[in-house]
């Protein structure tokens, strides 16, 4: 695995989970209250023996950057890195990544200065854990130019996904992003030469899908990104490809979820703090790497906690709890009731940040965290927000999708934008 070069793709808009991207890329999103969602793709890395890894930023990347420089520093006895790398104009090219594989092409420059047998390409912005060993040695032994990691969907998640039919020697023969007719995704979901071995008995209606993971030999990956006009992997690479090179599909049957909307976003965090979590963070010599802080233990006093997850440096006196995660340094004041929330926690306690006349717009602003005498159900809270005494929050499941000034209604979940301000009394 030391000949492996993998590359993390650091996300566009993310327009499906506004407002929690409106200031950041969508791998910087945080997960559990301590994790970002790059962490995982990261750690599934080095977890697998791969210690050189790109990640390739354009859009809202700040954070980001912050957040694996403060955290991914190898020692000196290793040649590994976690190195950035953001669009950049040169004097071949001007314009911003236009597409997964554009994205790659443009920082192929850097990526293959390091000799390799393979190169990894990964999205940044999923929840699963894989062992990247497997693919490889899959990749290897099938004799492969190409490798797609696939799983199996339902027939509702299909229209969301790139379909993959396959041979019995895994080669793919037939591959479609994202189809919206009923009769397309009929033929994807028929049995085909690899369908069976990653269905259960009762999956008969299950598709495959492309996990957005790719292994590449380094040349072909090369003459693929050589024809311009192929800018996204799912969409042309992996279609052009099929006709021209050895193109297999790698079954994966462990858990994988594409959290790239409100909706699944609040489910699977929700879900973490379960006994039947189809993920657990704790895995035994695979553990989840995220940037350490010198935080206290949590504190809970004279409160009610139920089937949640609380992280360090939170603070809950009085009040109850229930089916929510409670991220670093939230602050829950007495007599307030959370249920199915998930807080992301703040960057700074109260004390150590200093807000100027310009942050407050000259008004006194709620204390950091949630007041007193609360009611908050089903709504994600982003870091660093102030609601005030008193507050309700209660969006139906059924609920329309609306923007307002200092909170988002999307999926039927309630969602307040980092650093928003609710004054004491709101009512959503």
């Amino acid at each position: 695995m030391n000949n492996v070069i993998a590359i993390i793709l650091g996300g566009g808009r993310g327009t499906r989970l506004f407002p929690l991207t409106l200031k950041r890329a969508k791998p910087a999103v945080g997960f559990a209250g301590k994790y970002r969602l790059i962490d995982i793709s990261i750690s599934n890395c080095i977890n697998s023996g791969i210690k050189r890894i790109f990640v390739l930023t354009q859009f809202l990347s700040t954070s980001l950057h912050r957040h694996i420089m403060q955290t991914y520093q190898f020692d000196k006895f290793t040649d590994g890195f976690v190195d950035i790398l953001a669009a950049e104009q040169t004097p071949e090219a001007s314009n911003w990544f236009q597409g997964t594989a554009d994205a790659v092409r443009l920082t192929l420059g850097h990526t293959t200065y390091y000799q390799s047998e393979q190169m990894l390409i990964l999205a940044g912005d999923h929840l699963y854990r894989m062992d990247y060993r497997e693919v490889i040695r899959f990749h290897r032994e099938s004799r492969a130019d190409a490798t797609v990691c696939v799983c199996p969907v339902t027939r509702e998640e299909a229209p969301r996904m790139g379909l993959v039919r396959a041979n019995g020697d895994s080669s793919i023969s037939e591959f479609i992003e994202k189809p919206r007719e009923p009769q397309v995704i009929d033929h994807f979901c028929a049995p085909s030469g690899l369908t069976e071995k990653v269905k259960p008995p009762s999956g008969s209606d299950l598709c495959l899908a492309s996990m957005g993971i790719y292994v590449f030999q380094p040349d072909v990956l090369a003459k693929v990104l050589a024809e311009p006009e192929l800018t996204d992997f799912g969409k042309q690479v992996i279609p052009w490809a099929l006709s021209r090179f050895r193109v297999v599909a790698f079954p994966f049957t462990g858990y994988w979820k594409d959290i790239g909307t409100i909706g699944s976003f609040f489910e699977e965090n929700i879900a973490l703090a379960h006994r039947e979590s189809p993920f657990q963070l704790y895995s035994p010599g695979w553990p989840i790497y995220t940037r350490t802080r010198p935080l206290p233990p949590a504190r809970v006093i004279g409160s009610e906690i139920r089937d949640s997850l609380l992280v360090d440096g939170s603070d809950i006196v009085d009040a109850s709890v229930s089916d929510s995660i409670v991220g670093m340094r939230s602050i829950i004041r007495e007599g307030s009731r959370l249920n199915r929330v998930v807080m992301l926690g703040a960057d700074f306690y109260e004390e150590e940040q200093l807000l100027t006349e310009w942050q407050t717009g000259r008004q006194e602003l709620p204390a950091s965290g949630i007041g007193k005498n609360c009611v908050i159900e089903r709504a994600i809270i982003d870091k660093n927000a102030r609601i005030g005494d008193g507050v309700i929050i209660r969006a139906r499941p059924d609920a329309q999708d609306q923007q307002e000034t200092n909170y988002w209604i999307r999926d039927g979940i309630t969602v307040i934008p980092k650093g928003a301000v609710l004054p004491a009394g709101t009512e959503i």
